[in-house]
């Protein structure tokens, strides 16, 4: 155990930011603590001259007809799977096309929720393996300056997900892998999940954790009986429930002190922060007061030590700034979520920011090839 807190109890730790820290950090990107609207027009009306700055997405999504013909049985009008969004199949021209006419420079691939997590025993298995080796054989291999690829997982078999994580890095050059929500109704702080963690951090690639579905029992508890399915359905899922799923999966991975075990686990999450940044000062206070009595390091710090978010999707000046103040500029990656966003939308947007040009760089790019190990093209 080491020496974590001083002055009444506060944290100490590197990279743990009070909100005296934060009105400070604050202040220094133009922005009041009490006057957040104001930084967010600075900003949208900001111009800048950076038009080549070199972007890598890490939340594009993809997916196969095979794919989505085992994900069948869903609400069309969803996207999970496909849904109407022709573009997820499209990995060659017409994407690097989207890509051009946005400026993005690289994406890195996952595939549509749920990828291959739900597929039971030697199926999920086998499927996981074809889809990690076509995506590294046939798309990354056919546009190596524009692609990398996250692996796809059989998680329902934790020791095969393992052997296939490792399998992709070592044999395909995939920079990690992708798990969704709730694997099973197990979080990846389950000691089932130990195998892939040991894993992960053996070979030094991070876990992004996409959103899921609910649970059928967490849908009928909370988001059923509002008198319209598809609204309990997208209330549960891309309209506010699965984003705090997945921040409380990485609470838990914090409380449950997987991190003091696995200490150079490195965990992804976009949408900026999935509401992380939001509860930052709260879990840092409340959850603190108790948790800090069986981790190493207050909760804060592990957000600085072994957490990442992205924008995707999330393309929003007053959120980059709440991400900035607590996060830091060294935890944020540039993302997109396409095609569920627009690809120049997301990247208009971040060119739009009157950000420090280093800070702008981290984001854009050089936080991403730091964790991901993307060599300069």
């Amino acid at each position: 155990m080491i020496d974590r807190y001083k002055d009444h109890g506060q944290p100490a730790a590197r990279g743990a930011l009070s909100r005296r820290a934060f009105l400070g950090r604050a202040a220094s990107l133009g922005v009041a603590a009490t006057a957040v609207v104001p930084f967010g027009a600075a900003l949208a009306g900001a111009s800048n001259e950076d038009g080549k700055l070199f972007l890598i997405g890490l939340e594009e999504h993809f997916a196969t007809r095979e794919l989505q013909r085992l994900q069948a049985g869903g609400d069309e009008r969803l996207f999970s799977g496909g849904g109407r969004r022709p573009e997820l199949l499209d990995l060659g021209a017409g994407r690097v096309a989207d890509m051009d006419a946005a400026g993005i420079d690289i994406q890195v691939l996952s595939a549509v929720t749920p990828g291959a997590q739900n597929l039971p025993g030697t199926e999920g298995v086998a499927f996981a393996r074809k889809l990690n080796s076509w995506v590294a054989n046939e798309v990354v291999a056919a546009w190596p300056d524009r692609f990398r690829a996250f692996a796809t997982l059989p998680l329902s078999q934790p020791e095969a997900a393992a052997d296939e994580l490792e399998r992709s890095v070592r044999e395909h050059g995939l920079v990690g892998c992708m798990s969704y929500g709730a694997i099973g109704g197990r979080f990846l702080d389950h000691a089932d999940f130990a195998p892939l963690l040991v894993r992960a951090e053996a070979l030094g690639v991070p876990i992004y954790i996409h959103p899921n579905w609910p649970s059928p029992a967490a849908m009928e508890v909370y988001y059923d009986g509002l008198g319209d399915a598809l609204v309990g359905r997208i209330l549960g899922g891309p309209g506010y429930g699965w984003h705090q799923e997945v921040a409380l999966q990485c609470l838990r991975l914090i409380v449950a002190g997987i991190f003091d075990r696995f200490p150079k686990l490195q965990i992804v999450v976009g949408h900026m922060g999935e509401g992380l940044p939001f509860w930052y000062w709260r879990v840092g206070e409340d959850l603190d007061r108790i948790a800090r009595k069986r981790l190493q390091k207050p909760v804060q710090q592990y957000f600085h030590d072994n957490l990442w978010i992205t924008t995707s999707a999330f393309f929003s000046d007053e959120l980059l700034a709440l991400a900035l103040a607590t996060m830091g500029e060294d935890r944020i990656m540039f993302s997109v979520d396409y095609p569920m966003a627009s690809a120049k939308a997301g990247a208009d947007w971040f060119r739009a920011i009157d950000l420090p040009g280093a800070t702008k760089e981290k984001i854009a790019h050089g936080n991403a090839r730091r964790l991901l190990g993307i060599e300069p093209t």
